[in-house]
């Protein structure tokens, strides 16, 4: 482990930690951030491309049916050849559908279908366990996509707006007259495309908003909801996706469903023109390696990449979006194995006994509610590595021979959409994995009351059995106890041992819990980066969670014989490490529930005692922080 400086600790952990590595290190040209969890995503990345080329080759065997589909689906969009063959032909088929719609009657017709494979809608549907009945699958209403990252580019004072417009609006006009569009043309229908977008913005949520969990749950009656519109045959459509009329729908955005008629009314040909641009950023990447590069000019001036990814990564990650759970339980199987994933197991339940004693002894809830939160801990579901089994519909995925990349792709889509609305009014299945176990991340659903921690974190610097416990326990012991942590922060403390939405607190410590939750978000508001300010509402769930995560981790570490908590502390710093460009680490504090990694690293700590005592730091260094003002909650 890497020694570190008192004194530089005294002034800034996360640099005393990190500062000599940010020196040196590179961001990829393809990327838009390196360190950390970055890191591990790219050796991943490699790791599993590399056995994709192989198979694909048939130089190393394909261990399943499904994964040969997957290796299938790899191999041909990575055939540019054949793409570039093609042309724009077949996206330019799919925009003469669009075109030749003359009203929404047309549009109607085309919807369900329309929506099985993934093209522009108008609404969102989806498929989630219903918050207030946990056990079944209900059917969920939302808001498209805007052009913009977040609703908040679109205020007045955001000088980024405009600027991030005029660039996608060069963008897709170049794209239009690529497929044989006019310059003239190209101009109006982006053009219109922006005005059915500005249409749609007053009416949507902030990122803030949908960051609360709770004001999602709108349930409006069958017979309201398909009133909604007279434009549209929302009826025909919801019956048509799932089989049958529901008695309700869940609607997420309740002020876009009440203007939904209203944006639509007389606004058709704007909203084909919406269609149009949707339908050629979409697909752009599909055909030739022109259109991809070009389709994706918006989205890397937004993270600050300099470069397209490569042939061979934008295959892998189009594959990875169809066939992630194939390829991620491959890869858990492959590089993770069941030795390591039962010693993470144990992990888990181990940080789980150390929550639930810090529950026990909780000195601000009343008994009632300590009694309703340990209940709540001891029903939580743990899913570590990778998924036993897979959903069925894997065995349905297939890639038919011949196919182009966008016709094999519609194959796809329809197949996973229409199998997705198929689970409505089912009994939810909570061993169905939402991330890939290839994937660098972890995550709590408070609909289900599980934490999933996938196979590609569980290594170094967050896990090995090379480091240190209390090295562990400052990386992936505090990663797991964040996410056990969920369960009780302002989100997941509104839903039951069942995933259900339901109050399980006392008025008063529902009401200290809201102070608390207040101080949190007092503690990161307004902190300066990046040029920016962080939302302390934005990202106050994920605070708590850290908060939580960390305590409790530290707890854990200091049970051991040899723990240390300068290595504790060191590689808690060490796995927040992130070198990214500034328009990226801008766009993450518009959008992102997470506080900035950096801060996440050294406002965490000083909320703890224990910090202090181990790199004595005092007031006057620039790490105190006065013990009133201190923030804890779990």
């Amino acid at each position: 482990m890497t020694q570190v400086e008192k004194g530089a600790v005294k002034a800034d952990l996360y640099e005393a930690v990190n500062g000599e590595w940010e020196q040196t290190a590179q961001i990829p040209a393809d990327r838009p951030a390196t360190g950390g969890f970055n890191d591990l995503v790219k050796d991943v990345e490699e790791t599993l491309i590399g056995d994709l080329n192989a198979m694909a080759a048939g130089q190393k065997d394909v261990p399943n049916a499904r994964l040969q589909e997957a290796v299938k689906l790899y191999a041909l969009a990575k055939d540019f050849d054949r793409r570039e063959t093609e042309g724009v032909a077949p996206l330019v088929k799919e925009l003469d559908e669009v075109a030749a719609l003359t009203s929404y009657a047309d549009y109607s017709a085309k919807w369900p279908e329309w929506a099985l494979l993934g093209k522009g809608s108008p609404v969102s549907f989806d498929i989630d366990p219903d918050m207030k009945k946990a056990t079944e699958y209900g059917l969920f209403f939302g808001a498209p996509s805007l052009i913009l990252p977040e609703k908040g580019y679109y205020q007045e004072d955001n000088p980024q707006g405009p600027q991030l417009l005029a660039l996608w609006s060069q963008m897709v006009e170049k794209l239009f007259v690529k497929v044989g569009y006019s310059a003239e043309e190209a101009h109006q229908v982006t053009e219109e495309a922006k005005q059915f977008d500005a249409l749609l913005v007053p009416h949507v949520k902030s990122a803030e908003e949908r960051a609360d969990y709770a004001k999602m749950y709108n349930p409006v009656a069958w017979a309201d909801f398909t009133k909604a519109t007279d434009q549209l045959d929302l009826a025909k459509m919801v019956s048509g996706l799932v089989g049958t009329e529901p008695a309700k729908v869940i609607v997420t955005e309740p002020n876009y469903l009440a203007a939904l008629n209203e944006i639509l009314t007389d606004h058709f040909a704007l909203f084909k023109s919406w269609l149009l641009a949707k339908t050629v950023t979409g697909n752009a990447s599909l055909v030739t390696d022109e259109l991809r590069i070009l389709g994706g000019e918006y989205s890397r001036t937004l993270s600050g990449s300099k470069e397209a990814v490569n042939h061979e990564k934008f295959s892998y990650y189009l594959t990875m979006s169809y066939f992630g759970q194939v390829i991620g339980k491959y890869y858990g199987e492959t590089y993770f194995g069941p030795a390591a994933k039962a010693d993470v197991e144990h992990m888990v339940h181990q940080m789980i006994a150390v929550y639930k004693q810090r529950l026990e002894e909780n000195d601000w809830l009343s008994p009632a509610t300590r009694q309703k939160a340990i209940v709540k801990l001891d029903s939580l579901g743990v899913q570590v590595g990778y998924p036993a089994k897979l959903p069925a519909v894997y065995d349905q995925l297939k890639v038919s021979d011949g196919l182009n990349l966008m016709g094999a792709l519609d194959e796809l889509n329809k197949v996973a959409a229409a199998e997705n609305f198929r689970r409505f009014g089912q009994p939810v299945d909570k061993t169905r994995w939402e991330m890939s176990a290839a994937t660098v991340n972890a995550y709590y659903h408070p609909f289900m009351n599980i934490i999933v921690f996938p196979a590609a974190i569980l290594q170094a610097p967050f896990y090995s059995l090379k480091q240190s416990a209390s090295e562990n326990y400052g990386g992936i012991g505090a990663v797991i106890a964040h996410e056990i942590s969920h369960a009780f922060d302002n989100n997941g403390a509104l839903f039951d041992e069942f995933g259900n939405l339901n109050n399980w607190w006392t008025e008063e410590d529902q009401a200290h819990f809201k102070d608390l939750a207040q101080d949190m978000i007092k503690e990161f508001d307004g902190l300066p980066f990046a040029g920016q300010q962080v939302n302390g509402k934005l990202t106050v769930s994920e605070n708590i969670a850290d908060a939580g995560g960390l305590s409790c981790a530290l707890a854990a570490a200091k049970q051991e014989a040899d723990y240390d908590p300068v290595a504790f502390f060191t590689n808690w710093a060490r796995i927040w490490r992130m070198k990214a460009h500034e328009q990226y680490q801008q766009l993450l504090l518009s959008v992102d529930v997470h506080a900035p990694n950096k801060l996440r690293a050294n406002v965490q700590v000083q909320n703890l005692a224990d910090f202090y005592q181990a790199f004595d730091v005092k007031d006057g260094d620039a790490m105190y922080k006065a013990p009133a003002d201190r923030v804890q909650i779990w």
